[in-house]
């Protein structure tokens, strides 16, 4: 049976992830939130050479996440399952929750919309997964597939699926993956990595779950950061490019940088 609602963004990693669950044919409705513009311009008041480095950044994760779920870009146009398109504004608002409720989900999975409100959550009166682009808790927030490789630890970026929570990225682990790192990969590339990776992987957990008795997380232990947008700015691109020419994950694979490795949880096992 299509037990499972969606809501996603509109950026191609968004609809790549809901292009591989809506395949396990256990879907039955997705909402769709209008995100930001994908390639941003870059602030006005910064030098020219920070400017190219910005316009560099934002492009080439435009490039490689259309080479890579191109195929999903679409998705919203060729699936058979009903859809909602919103924008932020009315993510929460009544119709929204109506639509999901039309659809009797078993269980809600969002993944790269805003922040849920609490009186969504509890008249839709089902569980709510929340997929998280970061390791928690070590990498909680946003902008979390760039942290890692900043603070020189590549092999940390990965994907969390959890409960979710009032609290940003803090509710009970469900599921966690780490894709392996492979030589050659950029920020960005290992950045899509990890979302092709986590999709695979849990579209199988998918095929198993039984939504009669959906399994209890792993309550979130030691210390992170929660990342907000404040905290990245255009200067943190020197490291990674102009330090590093943004090969710090061959630099991992061949000892020049060493570090933590990711102590993953999952309870679909």
């Amino acid at each position: 049976m299509a037990d499972i609602c969606l809501i996603t963004g509109n950026h191609p990693r968004h609809k790549h992830f809901a292009t591989g669950l809506i395949s396990t044919g256990k879907v039955c409705s997705w909402v769709i939130e209008e995100r930001e513009e994908f390639v941003p311009q870059p602030p006005k008041d910064i030098a020219e050479d920070l400017k190219s480095l910005f316009e560099h950044h934002f492009n080439e994760r435009e490039r490689i996440e259309r080479e890579i779920f191109g195929a999903s870009v679409e998705a919203d146009n060729e699936v058979s399952i009903p859809i909602l398109k919103v924008s932020l504004k009315e993510l929460n608002d009544d119709n929204t929750i109506q639509f999901v409720n039309q659809s009797s989900p078993k269980l809600v999975i969002s993944y790269g919309c805003h922040k849920l409100s609490e009186s969504f959550i509890n008249t839709v009166g089902v569980r709510f997964w929340n997929t998280h682009g970061g390791l928690s808790p070590q990498y909680r927030g946003v902008t979390t597939h760039f942290w890692p490789s900043y603070f020189l630890e590549p092999q940390m970026t990965g994907m969390t699926l959890h409960e979710t929570t009032n609290f940003l990225d803090a509710g009970e682990i469900i599921f966690q993956t780490a894709a392996p790192m492979v030589r050659g990969d950029t920020l960005h590339r290992l950045a899509a990595r990890n979302v092709e990776f986590f999709t695979k992987m849990l579209v199988e957990k998918i095929n198993f779950l039984n939504f009669f008795n959906l399994p209890n997380g792993v309550t979130q232990t030691g210390y992170g950061k929660v990342f907000i947008g404040k905290d990245w700015r255009p200067e943190h691109l020197r490291l990674i490019y102009e330090t590093h020419g943004d090969a710090i994950v061959d630099k991992v694979i061949n000892g020049d940088i060493q570090g933590r490795e990711p102590n993953l949880i999952s309870v679909l096992d």
